[in-house]
């Protein structure tokens, strides 16, 4: 009886994994329509995806995972968090192929008031639409964290600091201590 009940439980076992829900992405028809690339592109990019993620989605841990290997210098991890967040506009945990390629196609063919936007989402970790020091300053820690302490000329524990400050001199405009999308843009403009 046992082994049988063993049998059983690992066939359900096998069963449910195989029956784990696999993310289909929209039609790439749909894709091409939606973003700058042609469908031969997100043919290649469908694969390249698959091929790291062959769930069709990439969680966090994942993502970070394959960030670090673009920094191997350095810690990569909270600023990957930043970056997985702003690909993940439903805020679901997951990025999926059509989250990936609307985010990628934003980065590489938007305008610069789309790139700008996409930049702007970035920086608001709340997603508050304000920029503030405190947030400007996590991802500016996440940034220098990530480029390591090897680099030439060696950076200054402050850094970071003096960064924001610098950021906040010419981009609030109204000196209220936060950073609107409209300031963001207006300065990145100029």
């Amino acid at each position: 009886l046992l082994p049988c009940f063993l049998y059983s439980a690992d066939t359900v076992e096998d069963e449910m994994e195989m029956a784990t829900v696999r993310h289909r992405p929209e039609a790439l028809e749909l894709l091409e329509a939606q973003s700058k690339f042609t469908k031969k592109e997100l043919q290649i990019l469908y694969r390249g995806f698959k091929n790291e993620c062959p769930s069709g989605v990439v969680n966090e841990e994942t993502f970070k995972e394959i960030y670090s290997q673009f920094f191997p210098q350095g810690d990569s991890t909270t600023y990957a968090h930043f970056l997985f967040n702003a690909f993940d506009t439903d805020h679901n945990g997951s990025v999926s192929f059509e989250d990936f390629v609307m985010g990628l196609s934003i980065l590489l063919r938007g305008t610069v008031q789309e790139k700008l936007n996409w930049a702007f989402n970035l920086y608001d970790i709340n997603k508050d639409g304000y920029i503030t020091k405190e947030e400007m300053l996590d991802i500016m820690k996440a940034i220098y964290n990530m480029m390591g302490k090897c680099t030439y000329p060696v950076l200054k524990e402050d850094a970071p600091r003096q960064h924001v400050e610098t950021f906040f001199q010419k981009m609030d405009k109204n000196k209220d201590g936060v950073v609107t999308i409209d300031e963001f843009i207006e300065s990145c403009q100029k």
